[in-house]
């Protein structure tokens, strides 16, 4: 009995489970994603737009009587007052507050209004100019001045309050009330503005003098509470002097200004005004003081418009000397301040130079080449020193060609040669450009020490060369040789030396002494260009028919080097030396050198005998020679190599030509089989072109 109500009560319970069992959620089968997807942002973006087109128009609402105007009027206000309860500080309630009862001619409740929102915020701007403005829009002057008044005593400093004032009661036509307002206002020493539009008060109703009284007590507030006071407020008073024919008083006034800024505040601006005012009153020499006057004193970088109003003033008015002044100073100038700037800009000192030498005297171009060469190189490299000392060389040449003062031109080139460092580097020009000075001065001795201290000093090839070439044109022979074995002395390497020494005994007719300087210089150990004096002593030899002599000297420069060219060339001279079997001797040098070069790596150079070899054969030689030597010309093949980096990675492969010669007994087996595929390869061409044509194999049979 006690297990069936458990039963019954377990049915129960889960019947009961069963009604609150949660519905199943339909499945979604296709879990792909849509084709046109789309953002949480344009979600939002449509919710809150559907919301403003949902929130319904305001209802118009039409009042017909004093009841429903009254109840209106209750409920803005109402509204009004509250929107001003949660936020006081929010000056926009109260102004549309205000401005709603103004609308409905209510002025004494907008004006309550306005003084409640003043009790709140007095320092706001705007409050005061809607108040003022109600005002004067309904006609309450007095109330208007009220404001007024209480606006620029709360705040003084707001310029448009007084400026709202001034012009309120000038539109009044209270003239004086207004003058007095700007009295009150210049009290508090506003900005240049203000002077200014009291100035143009005055102006407005003729009052020159009081014009000019404002003028002198803005000029006198300048003066003493402002520390960098404005050229442009002075050239504002001078101009309105002029403007109303006082012409004496503008001059004074510039004439003040002048003396007040001085040389340490010079302005370029209230000089170009002081000349334009003085050229419209036809002073035309005040003109050019000034200007000058300011130019003198001005830094260039500043006085850009003053140059240019010069220049205009000078073409209008002056004449053509006037304009090139104007112009050279301009550039002067411009050259002072770069050499300032930079003491050692060479190039700019050049220029400068070249714009003193063609229009001062010479006392200001030697005061400018004097500055130059003061600046010396801080730095003793001779590439610091290049540009420099070409300095000292137009200034010499300054001094002999222009100034024909060869004194002054001799002593600038002995302190030239004192200030080089010579231990260290010289300049062989300068040395040259002295003595060619002094042999144009018919001081041959001079010349001549000057260039044997050079080479005593610092000897250069460039000192020696010039030395020897001047020595040359005075045919002074017995001084060539000297200088020359001192010259090879120096520098027993320098090939092009022992050339020219050769040549000169050669030229001298001693054939002997020639011969013999070429047998010591190809004897030195150590020659820059051995290949040019060989080839020069082979020519040598050549031009005196010295023949055996210059076979001999083949075979000497063969035992030292085995090039090609040597071989060719001794091969070409065998050819056109013009005796008796000169064709077997040249083939018999080119026997040599191909025997002589087997063992050469370089098989390009060998290719190149060979080439050299058949175009002699395809001329001189005979059937037999030519299919001789067509036999040792090489194979050409193309071959492929591996490439490494630099850091010894593979780099790919590389194609290349190589040359395999028959007489090279190592390749012959290569030779070989490089015949044997190429017999292959027209045996298979062969046997394709039987293939494709039978028949016509057939009637050529036949036939």
């Amino acid at each position: 009995e006690g297990a069936v109500p458990a039963q019954r009560g377990g049915k129960m319970a889960s019947t009961a489970a069963g009604k609150q069992r949660i519905p199943k959620v339909a499945k979604v089968k296709n879990k792909a994603p849509a084709e046109v997807q789309i953002t949480a942002e344009q979600l939002l973006r449509e919710a809150k737009e559907r919301e403003l087109e949902l929130l319904p128009p305001p209802p118009q609402q039409k009042i017909t009587d004093v009841e429903e105007l009254n109840d209106y009027k209750l409920r803005k206000r109402k509204t009004f007052e509250d929107n001003i309860r949660k936020n006081r500080t929010v000056i926009s309630n109260w102004i549309k507050y205000a401005q709603w009862e103004e609308s409905l001619k209510e002025i004494q409740r907008a004006r309550s209004i306005y003084e409640r929102a003043l009790d709140v915020d007095y320092r706001n701007v705007t409050l005061w100019l809607k108040y003022a403005e109600m005002e004067m829009k309904n006609r309450q002057v007095n109330h208007a001045r009220n404001i007024w008044d209480r606006a620029i005593t709360t705040l003084p400093r707001v310029n448009q309050f007084w400026y709202k004032y001034t012009y309120m009661e000038e539109m009044l036509g209270n003239i004086a009330g207004s003058r007095q307002v700007f009295e009150r206002w210049m009290e508090w020493q506003p900005e240049e503005q203000a002077w200014h539009s009291y100035i143009n008060f005055e102006l407005r109703y003729k009052e020159v003098d009081r014009a000019r009284t404002i003028y002198e007590r803005y000029i006198l507030f300048t003066l003493l509470v402002i520390v960098h006071p404005d050229v442009k407020n002075w050239i504002k008073y001078a101009r309105f002097e002029e403007k109303h024919s006082y012409f004496a008083h503008a001059r004074k006034v510039y004439e003040r200004a002048v003396e007040f800024f001085g040389e340490e505040h010079m302005n370029e601006h209230l000089y170009v005004a002081f000349a334009k005012f003085e050229e419209n009153q036809k002073e035309f020499e005040r003109v050019r003081v000034i200007y000058k006057y300011a130019l003198d004193r001005i830094p260039k970088q500043d006085a850009q418009n003053l140059f240019k109003n010069y220049t205009i003033f000078e073409k209008k008015f002056g004449d053509r000397r006037g304009i090139e002044d104007i112009i050279v100073s301009k550039r002067r100038f411009q050259y002072e301040e770069e050499v300032k700037a930079n003491p050692h800009n060479y190039d700019a000192w050049f220029d400068y130079l070249r714009l003193v030498e063609s229009d001062t005297d010479a006392e200001t171009v030697r005061e400018v080449y004097e500055r130059a060469i003061a600046n010396v190189p801080p730095i003793q490299e001779k590439r610091h020193w290049k540009r420099y000392i070409y300095l000292w060389i137009n200034y010499a040449l300054y001094e002999e060609l222009e100034a024909k003062a060869s004194k002054r031109t001799r002593q600038v080139y002995q302190a030239c040669i004192e200030l080089i460092p010579h231990k260290k580097f010289t300049f062989a020009k300068m040395w040259l450009l002295y003595a060619q000075f002094e042999i144009r001065q018919k001081n041959l001795p001079l010349a001549r020490r000057a260039l044997g201290t050079s080479i005593g000093k610092c000897p250069k090839n460039k000192l020696f060369k010039g030395y020897i070439e001047l020595e040359l044109q005075l045919r002074e022979f017995d001084r060539c040789r000297k200088l020359y074995e001192k010259f090879l002395e120096f520098a027993p390497e320098n090939c092009t030396s022992w050339i020219k020494f050769a040549e000169l005994e050669t030229i001298l007719g001693d054939i002997d002494r020639a011969r013999a300087i070429y047998e010591l210089a190809i004897g030195q150990p150590r020659l820059d260009m051995p290949e040019v004096l060989w080839k020069s002593y082979i020519d040598f030899e050549i031009e005196q028919e010295e023949y055996e002599k210059t076979r001999n000297l083949y075979r000497r420069l063969l035992q030292r080097t085995q090039h090609v060219k040597v071989w060719i060339s001794f091969a070409q001279f065998e050819l056109s030396a013009g005796s008796e079997g000169s064709l077997s001797r040249c083939r018999q040098i080119y026997e040599e050198a191909n025997k002589a070069m087997r063992n050469c790596e370089e098989k390009e150079e060998r290719v190149m005998l060979l080439e050299s070899w058949r175009n002699f054969e395809e001329e001189f030689g005979t059937d037999t020679t030519k299919e001789r030597i067509d036999k040792l010309m090489p194979e050409k093949i193309k071959k492929r190599r591996k490439l490494q980096a630099e850091d010894g990675s593979d780099a790919g492969w590389e194609e290349y030509y190589d040359y395999i010669f028959p007489e090279d007994t190592a390749n012959q087996p290569n030779l070989k089989l490089l015949a044997m595929a190429k017999l292959w390869k027209k045996q298979q061409q062969e046997s394709e072109a039987a293939e494709v044509d039978p028949d016509k194999d057939i009637d050529e049979s036949q036939s």
